[in-house]
């Protein structure tokens, strides 16, 4: 068994610079809940960026809703800025099938039609069942499809990464 050592912390310096290099002027992010609010939140802050980052949740627009049902705290998404015309950086902590990015564009677009939309992510597994790929990923990995990774933030703000495994 191979172990996986990720250093979520140096990544996130990684990404900061990735992001720098795509913001366009009047450009906004947009963090993926949950994970991806926390790094958009991060990034706002460390960029200096003007104004309030927004947080999207793909709950109301997944292909897997029937099977997954809504959870008790479904509609996380918050968009404290006009959508229409915007330049979108849409940060997501770990992007894999593309399904979530797919339903998340479909909630962003509920809110109106984007100038763009680019995409940023922490960690890029993978394993695309859509033809969705990130403008920018910190790191590329390969897992099987077994495990998920998740990025946790401790209660200081540090980032790092919890891998689990799936029982079969």
């Amino acid at each position: 068994m191979t172990m996986l050592h990720l250093d979520a912390e140096a990544l996130y310096l990684e990404l900061r610079q990735g992001v720098r290099s795509l913001l366009r002027p009047e450009a906004v992010l947009v963090g993926v809940w949950s994970g991806g609010a926390w790094l958009a939140e991060r990034l706002q802050r460390d960029l200096g960026l003007p104004g309030e980052h927004g947080v999207i949740s793909s709950a109301l627009h997944r292909d897997d809703f029937g099977s997954r049902g809504l959870s008790g705290a479904a509609d996380h998404t918050r968009l404290p800025f006009e959508v229409k015309d915007r330049h979108i950086v849409l940060i997501d902590d770990v992007l894999y099938t593309g399904r979530t990015t797919r339903a998340v564009l479909n909630e962003l677009f509920d809110f109106g039609r984007p100038a763009s939309v680019t995409l940023a992510v922490l960690v890029d597994r993978g394993g695309r069942e859509l033809p969705i790929q990130p403008a920018f990923s910190a790191a590329r990995v390969r897992l099987p499809a077994t495990q998920r990774l998740r990025l946790a933030r401790d209660a200081a703000g540090h980032f790092s990464f919890d891998l689990q495994t799936a029982q079969l």
